[in-house]
């Protein structure tokens, strides 16, 4: 059966605590409890010093960001695609969890960038995260080894960084700007996980009220805009995820 309504989703770090990642600004945080840790995604950080791109890369590789594996919210995000009922996946984790679940780069906008990927500063040329980390032991502080036509078949040597929005950079292309125009064409904007403090991804609640787009909240915790909800849930993620998506499309078909 053909279903036209539209749902779109933003999600934060309380869709991935349940698959084991810690989140970074709660009570019990990663940064709350160890602040010196913010310096990992520091751009100017990363840039001027070899001793502190070691550190960002062996941090990122033994963290739980690299390591963990979709949830059942993750899942549930998926099979809510595959109903044909998903236009938008916006989400502030760099984890790459969705990917890794099955959602497609169709409907995903990464606001904070993705860990899954990586970039050469220099030649711009793209990386799988995975390769790079594969030889961190071999090469601590990775550099491009693309070589270049135009500079006498010479190797590129530029820095590569992970595709993670460092603090001091923008955020990707176009990303806010699909991602608003996709909420305000939505039937159903559905907040999972975020605590809406960080901009501008939380500004995207107020577009989507402005836009008369009935909005649901699913967060643990209280935020800034559970006034502008139409529904809130204050349930574990994990479950009430998965039941939310089976009750939508189970109501659309």
């Amino acid at each position: 059966m053909y279903m036209t309504k539209k749902i779109a989703v933003l999600t934060g770090a309380g869709i991935s605590t349940s698959a084991g990642i810690p989140d970074f600004r709660s009570p019990d945080g990663v940064w709350t409890k160890h602040p010196e840790q913010m310096s990992v995604y520091d751009i100017d950080a990363f840039l001027t010093s070899k001793e502190e791109r070691e550190y960002s890369w062996r941090w990122q590789k033994e963290s739980p960001v690299w390591n963990a594996q979709p949830g059942t919210a993750h899942k549930a995000l998926v099979k809510l695609e595959q109903a044909g009922l998903l236009t938008l996946l916006a989400t502030q984790n760099f984890d790459a969890l969705h990917e890794k679940a099955g959602n497609s780069p169709d409907v995903i906008v990464n606001l904070h960038g993705t860990i899954g990927t990586s970039h050469c500063m220099k030649c711009h040329a793209k990386y799988d995260t995975a390769d790079i980390m594969a030889k961190l032991d071999e090469e601590p502080d990775p550099h491009c080894h693309r070589k270049l036509p135009y500079n006498g078949n010479m190797p590129c040597n530029g820095l590569i960084k992970t595709d993670v929005v460092y603090f001091g950079e923008q955020l990707p292309d176009g990303a806010m700007e699909k991602s608003m125009k996709r909420v305000t064409e939505a039937d159903e904007f559905w907040v999972i996980g975020s605590t809406l403090e960080v901009f501008p991804a939380a500004s995207l609640v107020p577009v989507a009220a402005q836009a008369g787009v009935p909005i649901t909240i699913m967060n643990m915790g209280r935020t800034q805009y559970d006034r502008l909800a139409t529904r809130l849930i204050r349930e574990d993620i994990a479950v009430a995820l998965p039941q939310l998506v089976d009750e939508t499309i189970a109501a659309a078909q």
